[in-house]
This record gives structure tokens, C-alpha cells and sequence, in this order.
């Protein structure tokens, strides 16, 4: 094979790169709720999405991307319907004057979360290894529910993570469990 490139020949190579190229990261999670009678019957299921709220967010990249202060620890509340709650971005575990815990249950503190696995897929997900219960002592009506570093009953130190409501708000009374998941999913959006 004969090589036809002279010593006037000109050879150009351009790259050209998608400046429109960019990356962004969207954070969102799913509590799924089962209320079962005192015979152990299912009353009602309920799935609702979360609102990561900015103490949350920033949490996940102190933790992430600094190392500051880890822990696995998180816990599970509830929201109750009265007064008429909000939820704001803003919310923290100490301010969250839109709504009240519900803490009308058996246990001594809120629900441990206990986590499986993430996976490696987009977006990548990680759901509670079981369910947190939660042996209902009062007749009430639930708005939605919380994931917070504290495990106090109305504690207000930690870190709020997320919070959510459900659609339309539900009834629990004396005897009923609410058996509640978590999933958490990374998108690379």
C-alpha cells in the first residue's frame, strides 16, 4: 500500500463537545402505609410520595461529600390532621409549624427504618428491609408521615429528612396497626 500524503498535505481533526451537556441528581421517596384491624384485616392501603425538605438535602451532601457527622440512624413518624397541617421545604425537626407528630401508639419512641441494599440501576433505589409498625392507642385522623434522625416521640433534635401526606387523609382508632415502608430513589435526571 502506497501512503499519498505529501509534504503539502494538510490533515485537520476537530472535537466537538455538547456544551449542553450537564448533570443533575433528583431525590424523591414513596411511604406505603397498611392499616390492619385488631383481627389483623386489612382496613386500607395508601401509597403517597415525599417532599425531601432542604434540611434533608443538605444532610445528604454534609454526609456524602464532607463525611461530617454520619449516622444510619432514622426513624418513622406520623402526621396528624389537627390542626390543618402543611408541609414547606423549610421544615426542620425543630420548626415544622405546619403540623404535629401523631404519637397516639404503643410504642416507647417512633419506629426504627432499617434499609436494604440500594441498587446500582437508574434510578437507584433503596426500600425499608421490613415495615416500621406502629400499634395504634387512639382514634385519630392521619395526614401523612416523616423520616427524622430522633427516635423521641415529639423530639425536636435530629434532622428531617423527608415528609409526606397522604391524598386524602386517613382514620386509624384504638387496636389498628399501621404497618409503614420507605423507599428512597436517586435519579440521574
Amino acid at each position: 500500500m502506497k501512503d499519498l500524503a505529501r509534504k503539502a498535505d494538510r490533515f485537520e481533526a476537530t472535537v466537538v463537545n455538547d456544551a449542553s451537556a450537564s448533570g443533575s441528581v433528583s431525590v424523591g421517596g414513596v411511604f406505603t402505609v397498611e392499616c390492619y384491624d385488631a383481627a389483623g384485616q386489612l382496613k386500607w392501603k395508601d401509597e403517597f410520595h415525599n417532599l425531601v425538605v432542604n434540611q434533608g438535602l443538605k444532610d445528604m451532601n454534609d454526609k456524602y461529600f464532607t463525611g461530617s457527622g454520619y449516622t444510619a440512624a432514622w426513624y418513622i413518624g406520623l402526621i396528624n390532621n389537627s390542626p390543618t397541617p402543611s408541609l414547606v421545604a423549610g421544615d426542620t425537626a425543630l420548626s415544622h409549624a405546619g403540623w404535629t407528630e401523631f404519637t397516639g401508639y404503643s410504642q416507647a419512641n417512633r419506629p426504627t427504618l432499617s434499609f436494604s441494599a440500594s441498587t446500582t440501576a437508574d434510578p437507584s433505589v433503596i426500600s425499608t428491609a421490613s415495615a416500621a409498625a406502629f400499634s395504634i392507642t387512639s382514634t385519630a385522623t392521619i395526614y401523612g408521615a416523616f423520616v427524622i434522625s430522633n427516635n423521641t416521640k415529639s423530639g425536636t433534635s435530629g434532622v428531617l429528612f423527608s415528609e409526606g401526606a397522604f391524598a386524602a387523609t386517613r382514620s386509624v382508632v384504638n387496636g389498628d396497626t399501621l404497618n409503614v415502608s420507605y423507599s428512597l430513589s436517586n435519579d440521574a435526571a
